[in-house]
């Protein structure tokens, strides 16, 4: 008899096999060039960082006259990280911590930006197979000694979205891709104050008739600067000095301030 971690690996199994199933289909048909440039290559964070926005512009490949404008899905995903969830349930009169799943080398920062709602040019399968939006994209979650990516009501993916969308980490714009002319499109892209250190692959898919026909791929990087890299790499490299000098910090501090209050 299959148990429910079975069933969970067959789920991821299927997933995968959809994802790629669906790009080999589209393969080839991705012959269209996109040219891709980002305003900023590197965007360095200081003590008074509150946040920064990114300028995306893309070029896709002009066709004949009268061929509709295509459709433009940017998708920006931030350094991976693993991520814990818990859910609190009652127990004895107390809520408590129950059950938890742990979300799995996922971004740390995921914008999805399309120039119109996805389901009006695209299948659910193309939708789906493309990972375009954040209620498609593969999230992968541990459940037990399996992996599985669950379904989109599942509450502990649901739960992980809502957290993550309520601290801008997550991001979602249906409209946020403008076409500036028939093949020519541009998205600004907000990265809030306490985004993630690291590298950002940006990933621009070019649609027509409801498949992808062209994409393009560029990153940046989110770097410290000045006092605050210097305190990075200290630490870093130095951990056991590093938390002796906090520590001795701190009980100069604490001395410091007993003497004010005794003279005060």
């Amino acid at each position: 008899m299959s148990g429910p971690r079975s069933r969970a690996g067959r789920r991821l199994a299927a997933a995968l096999l959809c994802v790629l199933a669906g790009a080999a289909a589209s393969g080839a048909a991705r012959a269209e060039s996109v040219v891709l440039s980002i305003s900023q290559g590197e965007v360095l964070i200081t003590s008074s960082f509150a946040g920064a926005d990114l300028a995306i512009f893309g070029v896709a490949e002009a066709k004949g006259a009268g061929t509709p404008p295509p459709d433009v899905v940017i998708t920006v995903r931030g350094p991976t990280q693993t991520f814990l969830t818990w859910r609190k349930s009652q127990v004895i009169g107390l809520w408590m911590n129950t059950d938890s799943r742990a979300f799995l080398d996922v971004p740390g920062f995921l914008s999805v930006m399309s120039s119109r709602p996805a389901p009006t040019f695209a299948a659910p399968e193309v939708l789906r197979a493309e990972q375009i939006g954040l209620d498609r994209f593969l999230l992968v979650q541990r459940v037990g000694p399996d992996f599985a990516d669950v379904v989109a009501s599942d509450p502990f993916r649901t739960a992980f979205l809502r957290i993550q969308a309520a601290h801008a980490l997550y991001q979602e714009d249906p409209g946020g891709v403008v076409l500036l002319a028939p093949n020519v499109f541009q998205a600004q892209l907000r990265l809030p104050g306490h985004a993630p250190i690291g590298r950002y692959e940006v990933h621009v898919k070019v649609l027509r008739d409801g498949r992808v026909t062209g994409e393009a791929r560029t990153h940046f990087e989110v770097a410290r600067s000045g006092f605050e890299q210097s305190i990075a790499s200290f630490a870093h490299t130095n951990g056991i000095l590093y938390g002796i000098s906090v520590a001795l910090g701190s009980l100069i501090v604490g001395f410091l301030a007993n003497l004010l209050f005794r003279k005060e």
